[in-house]
């Protein structure tokens, strides 16, 4: 028992390790940033195509509502991956991935305002401790400065995350973790498709490797594993775990881009990632 328990551990960390990859190759893969989110979610709908047709997932939806909340929930993805990629681009990894990781306060904030949720005054306490977080990330609050546009583009592209997280709190409890993530990256390669026309495409000759990186490795791969690891741990659990997305994006980024944090990014940091394990501690301890 110990042994399987630890064994889904490790694949949640692997799950975890995997996703924290999209900051440094979304920082360094130089083409327009629509054309690799485009390239992004082509290839990973053709892998999670042929991964659902593997495990015979079952990729009907039960009512046509269910596929409209898809569709619409796939666009505030969209908007998602590129505001976070443009907030890489404009600062750093440390700053972009902090930024997007106030997403959970976010979810927590805006969540009553979906559903029955009711509010619960002490995240009022929680986001003040991203808001200080969010202030050491960019103290200065200089709008022409670079970090400070990433903290920006971070924290919006946590929000259309949030609103994407809540939209599919319903579907996520009826279908398959794979199969809605399948529909997700193919509505996104329909709606991109554009930007193939629009935007210098010639880049991909060189970029490739890395782009089949991010829709395998970090996309496929990453967000299959994490969904599945759900059956075997509480969402505020595997939250707890993801919440070290960060540090080892930092750690990634050091490695091969050479990124060295500051030491307010470094605080702040601190202060967001713990907010988030305050969080998920106390959701858990409401659900036990």
């Amino acid at each position: 028992m110990k042994d399987a328990h630890l064994k889904h551990v490790l694949w949640l960390t692997l799950a975890t390790v995997f996703i924290s990859t999209s900051g440094a190759l979304g920082k360094f893969i130089d083409m327009p940033i629509a054309v690799i989110i485009w390239w992004r979610c082509a290839l990973a709908s053709v892998f999670l195509f042929v991964y659902c047709k593997f495990k015979k997932v079952n990729l009907s939806f039960a009512t046509q509502k269910d596929g409209v909340t898809i569709f619409v929930s796939a666009l505030f993805l969209g908007v998602h991956w590129i505001t976070y990629f443009h907030a890489l681009k404009v600062s750093n990894v440390a700053i972009g991935m902090l930024s997007l990781f106030t997403f959970p306060i976010f979810i927590a904030i805006l969540e009553p305002l979906f559903s029955k949720v009711k509010f619960d005054p002490v995240h009022l306490i929680l986001g003040a401790m991203v808001l200080l977080g969010v202030y050491f990330l960019a103290p200065d609050l200089d709008f022409e400065s670079s970090h400070a546009q990433g903290v920006l583009w971070g924290i919006f592209s946590a929000i259309c995350y949030a609103i994407r997280t809540i939209m599919l709190k319903k579907p996520v409890s009826i279908y398959n973790g794979s199969m809605l993530m399948f529909y997700q990256v193919l509505t996104l390669t329909l709606a991109l498709v554009i930007a193939l026309f629009i935007k210098d495409t010639s880049g991909i000759k060189s970029q490739y490797p890395y782009v089949i990186l991010l829709a395998l490795l970090t996309t496929a791969i990453g967000h299959t594993l994490f969904v599945n690891s759900l059956k075997y741990f509480k969402v505020s659990t595997a939250s707890i775990i993801a919440s070290t997305q960060p540090v080892f994006g930092i750690i990634i980024a050091f490695f091969f881009l050479k990124e060295i944090p500051t030491w307010n990014t470094l605080i702040g940091g601190s202060l967001i990632i713990s907010t988030v394990v305050i969080e998920s501690i106390r959701s858990k301890g409401k659900k036990s």
